[in-house]
């Protein structure tokens, strides 16, 4: 009877851990797909107000999950920050505190995930920027850095226009670098990161930016402008006249539009 007792002691006891861990498994399972959801939610949310031009607004949600484990809402708050950093409203002081802040942001979302190319493509950006802030000596000096990203945004998603577009920017500033800089550069590296417009030309005009025109006539204002540059130092004023005509009519919808 002793032994039967605490037989049936332990079946109960055993019973209730089990039930104990199944309610305690089907929570933790619940607040695992509820946190996913809040995530998509607020993507979804963000996403709207990306494309509504609503900077501001955008900026006042993603921060709130600045210490969010997700790569993708991370990589949208380092954009959303640098956005508001280049608004004609901010201040100096603040534009610049929001670029390295949205450099911490973009580097945190590749560390959480490396294989997100949006992370790689934001990160290159924004140490971009911040060599705005650092002297002509670093901003040189990122330089490879920068391009290696970008190169491996694209090698992730070889679709995405922004990305292409900014590899062409990158072989236009360097293709522009005054000898003073390319002097800098010298210094810095062993063998210096070069560009001609002639080998700019071939590879934005032919595979870049002509193609992502001939894809969407309407992507991005600037890639209207620099394929219009780019002719005017080749010297072909006929062809830089039509790009820069088709940047000067395009509907400016935000601030860099209206400066382009």
């Amino acid at each position: 009877q002793v032994l039967g007792k605490s037989l049936q002691r332990g079946v109960a006891l055993s019973t209730g851990s089990l039930l104990v861990y199944e309610t305690h498994k089907l929570i933790s399972d619940f607040a695992e797909v509820h946190a996913s959801f809040k995530v998509e939610e607020v993507i979804e949310q963000a996403d709207y107000l990306y494309g509504s031009g609503e900077t501001e607004k955008l900026y006042r949600l993603l921060v709130q999950h600045k210490n969010s484990d997700d790569a993708e809402l991370l990589w949208r708050l380092a954009r959303a920050s640098r956005d508001l950093a280049q608004l004609s409203s901010t201040s100096t002081e603040e534009k610049r505190q929001l670029a390295y802040e949205a450099l911490e942001y973009a580097k945190k979302a590749l560390e959480k995930n490396e294989s997100n190319f949006a992370a790689h493509k934001w990160y290159a950006i924004c140490l971009s920027d911040v060599g705005d802030f650092e002297g002509i000596k670093t901003k040189i000096g990122n330089a490879i850095v920068i391009k290696e990203h970008f190169q491996r945004a694209i090698e992730l998603n070889p679709k995405d226009a922004t990305t292409i577009h900014l590899i062409g920017i990158w072989c236009y500033s360097f293709a522009e670098m005054p000898w003073y800089q390319r002097k800098i550069a010298a210094t810095l590296f062993a063998t210096p990161p070069t560009s001609t417009f002639q080998e700019y030309a071939a590879h934005s005009h032919l595979k870049l930016f002509s193609s992502l025109y001939t894809a969407d006539p309407n992507f991005y204002s600037k890639n209207l402008l620099f394929l219009g540059k780019t002719y005017l130092k080749l010297n072909n004023k006929k062809m830089a006249l039509l790009w820069l005509s088709k940047a000067k009519e395009y509907p400016a919808h935000t601030e860099e539009d209206k400066q382009v």
